[in-house]
């Protein structure tokens, strides 16, 4: 067994279409490594068969909530509370050294000279440097580090109510001890990073190795054609366009011809991501949509209205909202009335 290895985790069926992603894009870039994904009961089976033959480990956790319900409330991300079970990968010993990975990053370039880095390396936070983002990071796996920052989690707790707080807390040298621990930004490339500071994205935006969709802006929230195979991205995400389509390519070539209707569907459980997977499934390149993936964009399309994402020059513009209040209210479209030719005509006789 190699001894080391790409970690991701998954705490349901969409977020494992994102670690499965994940995975093929480190294989389509030819890493040396394993790649392992923890996985929660939220998975179903189905999907597990699915994470069996692309992972060289799927592990089960347990979920890990940090139960700071109100710090989770200033991020309007309560969600956040599952992504304590990522501490979990402390505990994949069978590794001298790991990399985790995000579900909702794509590797874009080989990067296994991530291993040659020391415990505890990241890339600095786009909100405040001197932190790091938890996205991406370097760890050597010990069952005594994950006992250490768990009881560090119950005296010190988290002041963003995730994982990422926790970690700064824990890890509270990173930012003035040792530069070979901070990962250039090209290992955690943000998603809103590029938004925020346009221009220094487009001059080295080339050298971007791994992307991390931070936030609402997740890759299989965004509509996508099946017919023309494109994805067609909201105008504050126009820039990550080519990032979005090289992960829905890798989706479709790779994962979608695998994924089951036994994944979980819209009516399954509540919530929109944990549908995604079981709504996918029945969506077919190249041919029309059909009522299951019309129900997927619907709900695609309302997360993004919920989210601030919203389509203006598409399906989301003044004159197809108008459209669809009219439609709502019973309001017919008046036909311009022909009554300005007679009077140009009589213009002209004068």
């Amino acid at each position: 067994m190699s001894k080391f290895a790409w970690v991701t985790l998954a705490t349901n069926d969409s977020y494992s279409l994102g670690a499965l992603v994940v995975a093929a894009s480190l294989r389509r870039v030819a890493t040396a490594h394993q790649i392992a994904v923890l996985i929660t009961p939220g998975v179903t089976e189905a999907m597990r068969t699915k994470l069996s033959t692309v992972f060289d480990v799927v592990k089960e956790v347990n979920i890990l909530d940090s139960r700071d319900s109100a710090n989770l409330a200033l991020l309007a991300r309560p969600e956040l509370g599952v992504t304590f079970t990522k501490l979990h990968c402390w505990n994949l010993t069978q590794y001298e050294k790991c990399v985790f990975l995000d579900a909702d990053t794509l590797v874009l370039h080989n990067c296994d000279e991530l291993f040659e880095r020391e415990e505890f390396a990241a890339a600095p936070d786009v909100g405040w440097p001197d932190c790091f983002n938890s996205g991406v990071f370097v760890f050597r796996p010990s069952q005594d580090t994950f006992g250490k920052i768990l009881d560090f989690a119950v005296k010190a707790g988290s002041f963003d109510g995730g994982d990422q707080g926790l970690l700064n807390l824990y890890f509270a040298d990173w930012a003035h001890s040792d530069i070979s621990k901070h990962l250039p930004f090209v290992y955690n490339t943000c998603s809103t990073a590029t938004y925020s500071y346009l221009p220094a994205f487009k001059q080295y935006g080339q050298g971007v190795k791994i992307i991390h969709f931070i936030g609402t802006a997740k890759p299989w929230l965004q509509n996508f054609d099946p017919q023309t195979r494109t994805v067609r991205t909201p105008d504050n995400y126009s820039h990550l366009a080519s990032h979005l389509q090289t992960w829905w390519t890798i989706f479709f070539e790779q994962i979608h011809p695998h994924l089951s209707g036994d994944m979980f569907a819209f009516e399954d459980i509540p919530g929109l991501e944990s549908g995604i997977a079981g709504a996918l499934a029945s969506v077919t390149l190249g041919e029309k949509r059909t009522p299951e993936q019309e129900a997927w964009e619907s709900q695609v399309r309302r997360q993004s209205w919920e989210s601030g994402n919203i389509d203006y020059m598409g399906k989301d513009s003044f004159e197809n909202i108008l459209k669809r209040i009219n439609v709502t209210m019973g309001v017919t479209e008046e036909t311009p009335k022909e009554e300005e030719a007679p009077k140009k005509a009589e213009e002209g006789n004068q």
